[in-house]
This record gives C-alpha cells, sequence and structure tokens, in this order.
C-alpha cells in the first residue's frame, strides 16, 4: 500500500486542494499520471508551481520526530489506498475538466486548516467546496473504465476485466467525506487570524482631483499629399538618385577634429551598396550553400565615427533582400546590456555581423584572433566590408528592386525598462509612409543640406540622417559623439559653415553648447529653417529650448525654428512641431500641477509655485496618422479631456512587431481603443507609443513622461525624468555630475521605491555630498510629495553607459538590487518611505487561564506534555542506588577492571598525547585530594576553581575535588594572546562562585600571576593557587562521602548569549541521574568507545568529558576543539579510525569541518564514516538544520548515513533534556510560518524544523510564557521541564540574584500544579508524530524555536534574531555573518563584509530590502564591520549583548554605519 499524501499548497487567495498519489511505476498508470499532471498546470491563474508564495518560512528542528496535527493525522491514516491499476480512457478528459473549474471557482472552507493564508470561510461557502468534492469522487471512483456514474456494486471491473475490491473506493470515499466535513472556524479569543499581518493599504484619498472633461475622441492627421514621381520604395529612390545624380553629394563624415574626412556621393552610395549585396549573396558561402539567403537577419556593427560605411551597409543588405539589425559595437565583454542585445541576435537567428576593418582590429579577440563570442551572444561569423574584401558584381546580375511590401526591412533593438531588449520589426511600407511623413511635415526638398548629431543606426538619427535623406537625395552632415565630447559647439559650426537649412540634436547637444560660450562670436545659424528637438518630449527639454533661443537668437536663431518632437520605437515619428511658414500653429506651453500629474489629472497651475511642470508642445500629428489617448492600465479606454494617458496611433508609418514576440505584440502593436461604453473606436488596430500625455488646443500634442520611466508609488505615478529634473535643480554643478543621474523604482514590500544614484565629483567632501543628498530629499518630497527610498552617489565614471552618453538605466538598477553598484555615500529613508507596514500588534489583556484551558478542551487538543522513558522501571534499583555518588563509582571501577582505559586525549596530529585507565584516575585524583588538604588547607564544602587545558589533568582533579569533599567548578584557562578580554571572565567566575583556591598547571600558573595578567585584572587578590604538575605520591587516609544525595557534587558556569554569567548547582543525586539518563539513551557500556570534540567546561560538554564514562565504563577518545585550527580533519579522522558509533560535536565544530574540508577533501583520503550512528551536536539554541544538512551532504560520499546526523538540546536549569538516541526514532522536521512565530503561535506552512527525542526520566510540559497555564498540543509557549537531573538552582546569577528565584520551582497556573518544573527559558511546542518509540507508542517530538531572553519586542510582536539574521545573510554573497539587537526601539543589524570595503555600502539597502521584505520590520542602523567581530562563545553562540556594548561603547571599528532615516 502507497502513503496517501495531501497538500494543499496553493496560495492563499486560491484556496484550492490538490492531491497527489504517489502509486507504483506501473504501465497501465503512466497515461493517466500524465493526464494528471497536465490538469494540474492549467489550473487557471494557479502558475505551474503549486507552492504558496509572499510566506515567509523557518526551519526548526525538534528533539523529538514530529508529525501532522491531529486533522491531519486522521487524514493520513484514513488515506492508505492500494494502488490499483486504473487505466486511462477518453472519459477522463472532461471530467477533469469539471473538477479543475469546479475547484478553481470554489472556496473550500476545508482549506483554512491545512493552510495559513486561509480566512475561515462562511458557512455558505461549503457547498461549492462540497460539489468539488462530490465531482472529485466522481472522477476518483467512476472513472474506472466503462462503469457509469451511479452504478452500486462492491465490484467493479477495469479493462482487464480483473475485478477491483470495493475497499478502494470506499477507501476514497473515507478520504473524500473528511475533504467535505467543514473545518470548525477557530475561536476568536484564542486564535487571531493573519488579518493583523495584513499590509496597510492604501486608502485613496478623498480630496484627490478626478478628470472632469468629455472623453476625447480619435485625433486624425492631415492627409498625406500625392506627390508626381514619388518613387514606389527607397530602393528605387536610391537607384534613380544613384545613376542621374551620382555626382551628388549624399553624407559627410567628421572626424574628431572636426575635418570632412569623406563624403559618399549618391553614386558611391549604390555602387558600394550593389557590390556588398552581390557578395553577401554569392560570395558566403558554407559547404558550398549559399551562407544567407534572402529574409536573413544580419548584424550592422558599426562605430557611431563611421556612417559611411554603416549606410553602405544598411542599403546593401536591403539591395540583398537581407534585413539589417544595427547594434552597437561591444568594447568589452561586459559592456552594459551587451548580454541581452546578444539575446536578441540569437532570437533573430542572426549567424553574419557586418562590419569595418578598424571596428573588427578593435574587437577583444580570443587566442586563435578570432573575435571572442561575447557572453550572451550566439556563435557569428564577422565580415569586414572595406572596398578590398568585395566583390565586382557579373555583368548579368541585377539586383531585383521591388516596391515598397509589408516584408520586414530592418530590425531596430529597444532597451525596455526592466533592461531586456527587444527588436522592433519596420516593414519596407512601413519605412516608405514614414519617410512620406517625415518630408511633408518637415517640408524636406531636394538636395537640402542635414546636420545630424543623433545616432544614425536608430530612431530619429537613423530615420532623418539615413532614410528620409536619401529619399530627398539630401547632403547629410554627420556630428561624431567623440566629436561633441572635444567641441560641443561643432554642430553649430558645421551648420554654419555648410549653410544647413535643418538640424536634427537632442536638448543634451543645445545644452553643451550653451557652455562653451567663447567661441560662439563667429557662428551664425540665420540658414536653419527647423531645429529638430529628437527628445522634446523630456521634461528638461524645455528650458534647454529657452536658455538656447536666448543666447542665439542674436545669432540669427528665429524662434519658430526650434521643433521638438515626439517619438517612439514602436511608433516612430508621433508628433512633430511645424514652422510656421509650413503651416504650424503658434507653439503651445502647459504649466500643470505635479500633485494633479501624479493622479493622472490635468491641472493648469501658475508659474510662481516650485510644484509645477512647465512642458512644450510637440507639435501636432504626423500626416496620415490618427491618435487618440487611452488609459495606461488594463483595458484602453479611451481618455478625459483633462486626464493623462498613453499615446496610441494608427498610422501606416509605424513598427509592425516585436520580433519573435506575438504576446508582447499584440497588446503593444494590436491595441483596440474603446470608449467608456465598450465600443471598438476603429475597426483598425493602434499601436501602443509608450508616451504619457494629452491633446491641448490648436490639436497640439504634449507629453508628460513616458511609460518606461513611470514609478507608481503607493498609488501615484511619478516620472522618472521628472524627479531627475528636481534633483538637478540643487545645486547640480557643485558636487554631482549633470547629466549622470539615474531614477528608476525597485519593488520592496508590494509597492514601488524610488532609488537615486548620482555620479559623484571626485573633488566633493563627504560633508558636501550629505548636504546635498539632504536638500535633494527635501526638494523631492516638496515637489512630488513623495519619498526617496535611496539615495546614492557613485564614483566618477562608475555608472554604466548608454552607447551615446546617458545612463544605462536598468543596467544601473540591476547593479543596485545585486549588490554591485559600490557606491560612496549612501542615504536610506525607509522610515519615512515605508507606509504600508501592517498596524502593530496590540496584546489583548482579557485572556485568562480560565478561557484558555477551556479553548484547548474546545479544540479537542491534549495537553502539551511529554516525557522520556520511565527511569524507575528501566534500571535495577539497587544498583541505581550503590552508584548515587560517581566517588564511589569511580573507586569501584578502580578495584574490579583496574586496567581498563576510559579516557584517551588526541593532539592536533592525530596521536595519543595521554591516556588514563581506571586505576591511574584513581590514583591521580587521591594525589590531588591529599594536596587540597595539606597544601591548600581545605574544608569539606569548600569551593575550588579548576583552570585547566582540555584533558585528562581536569578530569583527575575534578574526581581529586570529590574524594576531598571539595566542590569543584571547571574554568576555561585564559588566552595567553588575549589576556585583556578572557582573564576577566575567569576572575569573575573565581569571584563569584566564592572559590578558596584555584588548582591548574605551572604554566596557567605563572600566566595568571604575569605582568600582562596585572593589567588586565587585580592579581593581588586571586585566591591560593595550587598546580598540580608535580604532586608528591601519597595515599588518602579516605574519600569523603556525602551525607545525603542532595549535597552539592559542583557547580556549573557559563556565560549565556546575553552576556549574563549564571552558575548552576548540581547535587550528586542530579549528577548521577544526568549520567544515567544518557547511558540509557546512547545505549553505552564499558565495550563501547565514543569520540567527544567539545569544550569540557559547562552543560552537557562538561558532563559528556568528565562525568559519563566513569559511570558507564565506556572509552571516550576526547579531541579538544582547539586542535581543529591547525588540523581540520583530525575529529573526522578519529572517529573513522576508531570506528566510533557515537560521536559529538559543537556547531562551532561542525561549522570548522563544513566550511574547512569542503575545499580541501584530499586531506580526507582514507576516511570512512560509515561506522557512525549518531552524530550529535550539544547546542543551548534552535537547531541550525542548514548547517547540519551541509554537513551530511558533505560528508555523505565518505558513508556518513544522513540519519546520523542530530541536535540534543538543554539549557542552564537542565543541561540535557533531549538527546537522539541510538534506538529512538529519527528527527522529523516541520516548515513554520514565521509570521505566526511572531504572534506566540505556530501554524504549518507545508511539512518541513528537526524533532529532539526526549531523554528518559524527563517530563516536558510547554507553557503560557504570561499565565503559566498549560498549553495545547502543537501551541507555541514556553518549555517547562520537570527531571531527577534538573539543576537545583542558581549559585548565583551575577547581579540578579532576586529575579530567578522562580526558575527551578514554578508551579503550572492550573491543572497539574503539584508538580515543581523548572522554566528552560526557551520557547518551542510538542507533536505528537506518526513515528513510534520504543515503547510501541506514538512518539512525541519536541521543536525548539527560540529563547525568550534573546527575543526581539518590535512593534508588539515576538522576533526571533535568528530569522532576521538568516535572511540577512542570504541577502548577498559577501555577508559572511551577522547579527542584531535592538537600540531604543531601533532594529540595528551588523553585517561581516568577506569582500572588498567598496561593496560595504551596496549591503546597506540590500540589508534594509529584505528584512522589509521577510519580516516587515524597517532597519534603524547598518553597521558594516570586518570579518571576526561578532563576538562568538565557545558553543558557536553569537553574543549579541557584547556586540550591542560594543556598538554602544563605540568600540567596533566598522567600515561603515548607516542610520536609516
Amino acid at each position: 500500500k502507497e502513503e496517501f499524501r495531501y497538500a494543499a499548497l496553493l496560495p492563499s487567495e486560491m484556496y484550492l486542494s490538490f492531491l497527489f498519489f504517489p502509486f507504483k511505476e506501473n504501465p497501465t498508470l503512466v497515461s493517466a499520471r500524465s493526464t494528471w499532471s497536465t490538469a494540474q498546470c492549467h489550473v487557471p491563474g494557479a502558475g505551474s508551481l503549486p507552492f504558496p508564495h509572499y510566506r515567509p518560512v523557518i526551519i526548526i528542528l525538534t528533539t523529538d520526530t514530529s508529525s501532522a496535527s491531529e486533522d491531519e493525522g486522521s487524514l493520513r491514516r484514513q488515506g492508505r489506498i492500494s494502488s490499483t491499476p486504473f487505466q486511462s480512457h477518453s472519459n477522463v478528459e472532461p471530467w477533469l475538466n469539471r473538477v479543475i473549474q469546479g475547484s478553481s471557482t470554489s472556496s473550500s472552507a476545508s482549506s483554512t486548516s491545512s493552510h495559513p493564508g486561509g480566512k475561515p470561510a462562511a458557512a455558505s461557502n461549503t457547498a461549492p467546496a462540497t460539489t468539488a468534492a462530490t465531482v472529485l469522487a466522481d472522477l476518483m471512483v467512476a472513472s474506472v473504465r466503462g462503469v457509469p456514474r451511479g452504478y452500486s456494486s462492491s465490484i467493479l471491473e477495469t479493462a482487464d476485466g480483473v475485478p477491483v475490491n470495493s475497499r478502494v473506493s470506499s477507501k476514497i470515499q473515507q478520504l473524500l467525506n473528511t475533504l467535505k466535513r467543514p473545518k470548525r472556524p477557530p475561536l476568536k479569543e484564542f486564535f487571531v487570524d493573519d488579518f493583523e499581518e495584513l499590509l496597510e493599504v492604501q486608502q485613496p484619498d478623498p480630496n484627490q482631483p478626478k478628470p472632469e472633461g468629455n472623453q476625447v475622441n480619435v485625433l486624425k492627421g492631415e492627409p498625406l499629399g500625392v506627390v508626381t514621381n514619388w518613387p514606389p520604395s527607397l530602393l528605387a529612390a536610391l537607384q534613380r538618385w544613384g545613376t542621374t545624380q551620382s555626382k551628388a553629394p549624399c553624407l559627410t563624415a567628421l572626424d574628431t577634429t572636426g575635418k570632412a574626412v569623406y563624403t559618399l556621393t549618391y553614386g558611391k552610395l549604390w555602387s558600394r551598396s550593389l557590390k556588398l549585396a552581390y557578395t553577401l549573396l554569392n560570395k558566403l558561402t558554407t559547404k558550398n550553400e549559399p551562407l544567407l539567403k534572402p529574409g536573413d537577419r544580419v548584424a550592422l556593427v558599426f562605430p557611431n565615427s563611421d556612417p559611411v560605411m554603416f549606410m553602405v551597409a544598411f542599403y546593401g543588405c536591403l539591395l540583398a533582400e537581407l534585413i539589417p539589425v544595427p547594434i552597437e559595437v561591444p568594447l568589452t565583454r561586459k559592456d552594459a546590456g551587451s548580454q541581452q542585445i546578444g539575446f536578441l541576435l540569437g532570437s533573430c537567428g542572426v549567424t553574419l555581423a557586418l562590419t569595418t576593418d578598424a571596428c573588427q582590429k578593435g574587437l577583444p579577440k580570443a587566442q586563435t584572433g578570432e573575435v571572442v563570442t561575447f557572453k550572451g551572444w550566439p556563435r557569428l561569423m564577422w565580415f569586414v566590408i572595406d572596398g578590398k574584401h568585395l566583390a565586382k558584381p557579373a555583368k548579368d546580375w541585377h539586383p531585383q528592386v521591388r516596391d515598397a511590401s509589408a516584408e520586414i526591412a530592418y530590425i531596430e533593438y529597444k532597451t525596455s525598462k526592466e533592461g531586456s531588449t527587444v527588436g522592433i520589426t519596420v516593414s519596407h511600407a512601413s519605412m516608405l509612409a514614414h519617410c512620406h511623413a517625415l518630408t511633408q511635415a518637415c517640408g524636406y526638398s531636394e538636395a537640402e543640406t542635414l546636420t545630424n548629431v543623433l545616432d544614425f543606426k536608430r530612431e530619429a538619427g537613423l530615420w532623418h540622417g539615413v532614410l528620409t535623406s536619401v529619399m530627398n537625395r539630401m547632403h547629410v552632415i554627420s556630428i561624431p559623439y567623440a566629436l561633441m565630447k572635444v567641441n560641443p559647439l561643432s554642430w553649430i559650426q558645421k551648420v554654419c559653415s555648410y549653410k544647413a537649412r535643418v538640424a536634427v540634436v537632442k536638448s543634451r547637444d543645445m545644452h553643451w553648447s550653451l557652455l562653451a560660450q567663447r567661441d560662439q562670436r563667429d557662428v551664425s545659424l540665420s540658414s536653419l529653417r527647423m531645429l529638430i528637438v529628437a527628445d522634446g518630449a523630456n521634461p528638461w527639454s524645455i528650458s534647454s529650448c529657452d536658455a538656447f533661443l536666448n543666447v542665439f537668437q542674436s545669432r540669427g536663431l528665429r524662434p519658430e525654428v526650434i521643433c521638438p518632437c515626439a517619438s517612439s520605437s514602436e511608433a516612430l515619428t508621433v508628433a512633430i512641431r511645424r514652422p510656421s511658414e509650413l503651416g504650424g500653429p503658434p507653439p503651445g506651453k502647459a504649466v500643470l500641477s505635479m500633485n494633479c500629474l501624479s493622479f493622472g489629472v490635468i491641472r493648469v497651475d501658475t508659474e510662481e509655485k516650485l510644484s509645477v511642470l512647465t512642458v512644450q508642445d510637440v507639435g501636432q500629428i504626423m500626416p496620415g496618422a490618427s491618435m487618440c489617448v487611452v488609459k495606461v492600465d488594463g483595458t484602453p479606454y479611451l481618455c478625459k479631456a483633462d486626464e493623462v494617458g498613453e499615446i496610441c496611433v494608427n498610422s501606416g508609418a509605424t513598427g509592425t512587431a516585436y520580433f519573435g514576440l506575438l504576446g508582447i505584440t499584440k497588446n503593444v502593436f494590436e491595441a483596440i481603443p474603446v470608449t467608456a461604453a465598450g465600443i471598438p473606436v476603429s475597426d483598425q488596430p493602434f499601436t501602443r507609443t509608450g508616451l504619457l500625455g494629452f491633446v491641448g488646443p490648436d490639436y497640439l500634442v504634449f507629453v508628460v513622461g513616458k511609460l518606461d520611466g513611470l514609478m507608481t508609488v503607493s498609488g501615484r505615478r511619478h516620472n522618472a525624468d521628472d524627479v531627475v529634473a528636481t534633483a538637478l535643480a540643487v545645486e547640480p554643478m557643485k558636487f554631482v555630475y549633470r547629466g549622470r543621474i539615474a531614477v528608476f523604482s525597485v519593488p520592496v514590500l508590494h509597492d514601488d521605491r524610488i532609488v537615486l544614484v548620482a555620479e559623484q565629483r571626485p573633488d566633493a567632501s563627504e560633508e558636501d555630498s550629505f548636504q546635498w543628498m539632504s536638500r535633494v530629499l527635501q526638494a523631492i518630497d516638496s515637489i512630488h510629495q513623495v519619498g526617496v527610498y535611496c539615495l546614492a552617489l557613485v564614483p566618477a565614471n562608475t555608472l554604466p553607459k548608454a552607447p551615446l552618453g546617458g545612463i544605462h538605466i536598468s543596467e544601473t538598477k540591476q547593479r543596485f538590487l545585486e549588490g554591485a553598484l559600490h557606491p560612496c555615500n549612501v542615504l536610506m529613508c525607509p522610515h519615512t518611505c515605508v507606509t504600508n507596514l501592517p498596524k502593530p500588534r496590540q496584546k489583548q489583556p482579557d485572556v485568562g487561564p480560565a478561557s484558555m484551558i477551556v479553548g484547548n478542551l474546545v479544540a479537542g487538543k491534549r495537553i502539551a506534555q511529554a516525557s522520556g522513558r520511565d527511569v524507575s522501571q528501566l534500571e535495577d534499583n539497587d544498583q541505581a542506588r550503590k552508584f548515587l555518588y560517581l566517588a564511589d563509582v569511580l573507586q569501584w571501577r578502580a578495584q574490579t577492571t583496574p586496567d581498563h582505559p576510559l579516557f584517551l586525549l588526541l593532539n592536533s596530529k592525530g596521536t595519543v598525547a595521554s591516556t588514563a585507565s581506571c586505576i591511574q584516575l584513581h590514583k591521580r585524583a587521591e594525589r590531588v585530594a591529599v594536596a587540597l588538604m595539606e597544601k591548600g588547607r581545605l574544608n569539606v564544602g569548600d569551593h575550588v576553581a579548576l583552570v585547566y587545558p582540555p584533558g585528562v589533568d581536569l578530569i583527575a582533579t575534578f574526581y581529586g575535588c570529590l574524594y576531598a569533599g571539595c566542590v569543584p567548578i571547571t574554568v576555561r584557562p585564559p588566552h595567553p594572546q588575549n589576556l585583556a578580554t578572557t582573564l576577566p571572565t575567569v576572575k569573575m567566575i573565581v569571584e563569584v562562585s566564592k572559590s578558596a583556591c584555584i588548582l591548574t598547571t605551572q604554566a596557567i600558573m605563572k600566566l595568571l600571576r604575569s605582568k600582562e595578567a596585572a593589567a588586565a585584572v587585580d592579581i593581588k587578590t586571586w585566591p591560593t593557587i595550587l598546580d598540580t604538575d608535580d604532586m608528591p605520591k601519597k595515599k588518602l587516609a579516605s574519600v569523603f562521602r556525602p551525607t545525603s544525595p542532595d549535597m552539592l557534587a559542583y557547580l556549573d558556569f557559563s556565560v549565556s548569549t546575553t552576556g549574563i554569567l549564571a552558575g548552576v548547582k548540581m547535587s550528586h543525586a542530579a549528577t548521577s541521574a544526568l549520567c544515567r539518563s544518557i547511558k540509557l539513551q546512547c545505549e553505552l557500556y564499558p565495550s563501547r568507545q565514543i569520540a567527544i570534540c567539545l569544550d569540557p567546561y559547562c552543560g552537557l560538554g562538561f558532563a559528556l568529558w568528565c562525568l559519563c564514562s566513569i559511570y558507564s565504563g565506556h572509552q571516550s577518545i576526547l579531541v579538544p576543539p582547539l586542535e581543529l585550527e591547525s588540523n581540520v580533519s583530525l575529529w573526522l579522522s578519529a572517529v573513522s579510525q576508531y570506528k566510533v558509533r557515537v560521536t559529538f560535536c559543537s556547531y562551532s565544530v561542525m561549522e570548522i569541518c563544513t566550511k574547512g574540508l569542503g575545499t580541501q577533501t584530499d586531506v580526507l583520503r582514507g576516511v570512512n564514516l560509515s561506522c557512525v550512528r549518531t552524530c550529535m551536536v550539544v547546542a543551548e539554541e534552535r537547531p541550525r538544520i542548514s548547517l547540519t544538512q551541509s554537513f551530511s551532504k558533505l560528508f555523505k560520499d565518505l558513508g556518513l548515513s544522513a540519519r546520523a546526523v542530530s541536535t540534543t538540546f538543554g539549557c542552564r536549569v537542565n543541561v540535557a533534556i533531549c538527546l537522539q538516541g541510538t534506538a529512538g526514532p529519527d528527527p522529523t522536521t516541520v516548515y513554520v510560518d514565521m509570521r505566526a512565530l511572531r504572534h506566540d503561535r505556530y501554524s504549518l506552512c507545508y511539512s518541513i524544523n528537526p524533532s529532539m527525542s526526549i531523554l528518559p526520566g524527563v517530563k516536558v510540559i510547554i507553557a503560557h510564557t504570561e499565565t503559566k497555564g498549560p498549553l495545547g498540543d502543537s501551541h507555541l509557549g514556553e518549555i517547562w521541564v520537570s527531571s531527577p537531573h534538573n539543576a537545583t538552582g542558581y549559585y548565583t546569577v551575577y547581579g540578579e540574584e532576586a529575579l530567578h528565584a522562580d526558575h527551578f520551582t514554578a508551579r503550572l497556573s492550573f491543572g497539574d500544579t503539584q508538580t515543581l518544573w523548572a522554566r528552560t527559558g526557551y520557547l518551542g511546542f510538542l507533536r505528537r508524530t506518526e513515528l513510534t518509540d520504543a515503547s510501541g507508542e506514538r512518539h512525541d517530538a519536541l521543536y525548539v524555536v527560540g529563547s525568550l531572553d534573546e527575543t526581539l519586542e518590535l512593534r508588539g510582536m515576538r522576533y526571533h534574531p535568528i530569522d532576521i539574521e538568516t535572511s540577512v545573510i542570504r541577502a548577498h554573497k559577501s555577508i559572511a555573518e551577522c547579527a542584531v539587537f535592538t537600540w531604543t526601539n531601533l532594529l540595528v543589524v551588523v553585517v561581516e563584509l568577506e569582500g572588498s570595503e567598496q561593496e560595504a555600502l551596496d549591503l546597506v539597502a540590500l540589508v534594509t530590502n529584505v528584512v522589509l521584505e521577510e519580516h516587515y520590520l524597517i532597519v534603524g542602523v547598518v553597521v558594516i564591520v570586518d570579518p571576526g567581530v561578532i563576538p562568538i562563545n565557545s558553543r558557536g553562540e553569537k553574543q549579541r549583548m557584547h556586540l550591542r556594548d560594543g556598538f554602544l561603547a563605540d568600540q567596533l571599528d566598522p567600515i561603515y554605519v548607516a542610520y536609516n532615516m
């Protein structure tokens, strides 16, 4: 039989339940299974992955194995079905469709318990769920072939006539009944559902402006005039001019000094294009096949300084009926956007790239001499088109100059907002129509001269300077970008010297020329009849135009000459202002309220205000075109007159498609605008231009932004260009470079957040920069009423550049999100920007203990209580009584098995450093006892501090103390290289424990009294110090025997992660009970060997190192963790060499092995870990599942079983609560919803947190942290423990004696009020699992969530630092470690940077983002420090409070501290 698994795995909005059948593979099942999988893929709206989204999850391990809750458990038990072979048949499809349709629309109440996002549904909602379940029953029961619905028989037949036992269908029926049964809604008092956690939804402002005008209808441009003798295609025009006007100049190219280097005539252009076309079609072959055929795409890779070659290549391709794809020259493998260009070339199937000789030489080469294949590019053949490489056409070869058709002429690339590059196809007919429309709109005539400053490969530079110019036999003077950089006035000088009638520029070029005023005297612009401003739609264009006119009006520039235009790659030229002689209306200007624009509404304002946007018109729409303005989102409804929308154009002169992308092509190139009533405005499709604007008076078009630059923040729209313009207005020239500012939005916490990045001048100081940044923030806030989430300044020339100047925005955004921007100054303002955080939680004070227990009873839950095996039945009580004192056990072993080896200490070389048999240990203990009495003159009950390195001496002196009746305290020796920080802890323990004597080695004794020590502590106040290196061999008169088992045996001191030094008292009874429990759980006998790689100073590490071997008689192989620093493989080699079945380590040891051995596996030659049955990590924290899983995976190939690794759990009140035994069930793992944990409850997301097994004799209960009442099974609360080996109390908690009186003697507030419990201070929960323990009972698993002392109370919720730290560490590869704490209600995140310091500031934004996204918390301070700054104790736990003290005392020496505003 197969286990039937049920999973409700879909997003919270859908409330669907999916059933997965893990049948055994059976040929008759395959087709049925494939039908299921297809059905699963087609759930409407479900996506193909059936996983919950937006659901932060943490993984917890229990010390007990755990399972589903009662409801799920019943499902699993009932759901066992036998895998009877179904056969797929034709009726399955319609059934499936019914199920899918039924389930996708139904909102099943039954999903609430299985899925944490679900809300309890009303009773009426259960009806559709039931029908879905019934349909499911039909499918599952009645889809055995040929059985009609309602056919009742106990035996059904399959296709092969084999009877199917009806038990299968009854099992399924039983399962369906459980699915149909509506779940009881949870009681409101006990469980407040997720709605508390929902993000604040921005309520629309009731006073926000709304559009009030009439609906704007479609606007029609002037008709295209009929021109006599107009060529039928662009190539026909070229042929005409090339043959009849061959001497006429077509194009003049300039070098970087401004000298004309070459003038291409129409005759030359025609003959060279013919040669190229002939060569491409006839001379390029592979395996005697022509390389290219008509319709193939060819890349054109030409620098901006070589327009002549580009023109020849472009027209050569058109003549050969090939499709040119002009792209930028890739200079390096890391060019911004180069990878996306490669993707475009690949999707266009480009195999050939045309270029010039000079350009090809400049490309990066592989060792073979060939051009390298750039990242993401297809393999290309590069062909140089300089004259010597072209063949003369054969006499009988003539190209076909066809009439313009709908076939693709060329493909222009465009980079979208997200950074993806698409190819826009333009047909021959569109190209011709566009040339016609531009000729008419601009009044172009034959032989006119035009100066082109733009990139001739795309957009307006191509349309005017390469296509329309040839149509009209014009002469183009092409100004390269390199010349503009050297001499910004060059284009004006060329207009003057060539008496150019038209110039095509961008507002940037006008602005640059204003800066070079010295040389302006001799120029005249009187020849210009049109100065076309290609980016006239930009918000700063109007100021450039006005400033340019102010300066150059005195030099012949007439105001009406300035003609802004608007264009887009998809719709080509959308509108252009006509000079008055061509009948254009006077220019318009609009001053608009910025606030209203953010709501998409046009309201005229006055120029005096700061928060206005002044826009100029971009003229009227193109001849032969129709235009309308539609709503930006959703269905393209027509806008009202005072509403901003997207401009759509219907014309024969637009692009036709995105190459190879049918889906988005339909959306953009085939939009059907509709009226408010939903009636289409035209039977012709419109093209969306991506321009946002409106139609003003005189049918003038106004553009206020682009869709690509649109940022929607809290429901209001802002245009990136407007924000840039505001930033530039704040003293731009002093601190940052004009034109080197990028603004974009990033999604954080379900809203767009504005990021502004600028290049800082090298001479700007940090103080200047921060002043500028704060002024920019204020300006943007007051003008746009929107907060900037992050403002970053980067060093000069480090932002990715677009091909001709400007910033590559999408690449900048990508770098910001990946943490690769490397800013030198950062200001984050999440406190002001993020306004949609969930409401802070208010605790409900009125839930008392009585209602708590009623709640448990109503829910039908059992009390969350569990216990290990009963010790009294397991052991012969006489023996247990006989061995009540460990000193007696050691004497008994010394008599009965004197030579039995107990300890074996290894050094870093892996050789045995020292050993101890029973008799040797006994004799050494006797000598120590004599020395204590004679030299130390100690009395019974005096406290003795043992300051030893890990080794046999420590164990011998411990038993020496017991022999003399003294109370030992093990203390970690100070570190010789770090006395200043380690010695005070030693001193403190000695003082707090009231030690009368210190036992140690000679070396440490010298250290304690050295000058260096005197600098750290007062060495005069040490008690008596005895060294035990050379003790006289004296026999002890009599071994001390305690008068009662409750007498103090030893003190266990340790510093908690919160920085508190706590010593607990361990009685003789507790000590032997502890050893007994461990012996039973781990099955320890004298014949066993265990390996221990732990520090022997406190907790379970001390017990395993010093106590257990004496009690159980097994041999312990001792591996001091410090030795791993010089030999990483020491522990694992020892485990393999001695074939150890049981081994213990700490998380720090596991981490050293995982990190250190992962890269140098050669040192593990010959290591075999298949002998290990249990490898236990000793810890006092939530199990670190990712570390234990990595460890298991890494050493799997050395034979380590995945089931072997587990975690123990102990704390101050009881050092060993949970320990994975050799015979116990495996640990189980559950995924827990992190949001529920914040509310002190837990819900499973989708089953995986490991469980832990409770030790024999230990009882555990989960209690409410405040009411102290018992909680139900599967509720989150404090773990309380009752066991014979509980510590008997704190010896002292340094400085907090009174506070912890109830830690050891707590009683429940109701229920079993008699038992005394110890409070662990850890949150956790119990779950009953499907697994059985040794007694055959279902196994109770304990899951530890984290320490209560460590939790952070923020916004009324409880956060576990480890959860936030886990998120932060995942944010960037250079984050080595992280720790969080709170400071005056601010969350402080300290991050260790493992990488270059230039990455430090990248982390600020990433850390802030990830904590907001996953925990709904705003980080107050981000501190970037060097590796190793975060203090970690010997157990591998972070000392967050020490770190906090260091931060407040300014001792961290941080790389950078960011205070988020």
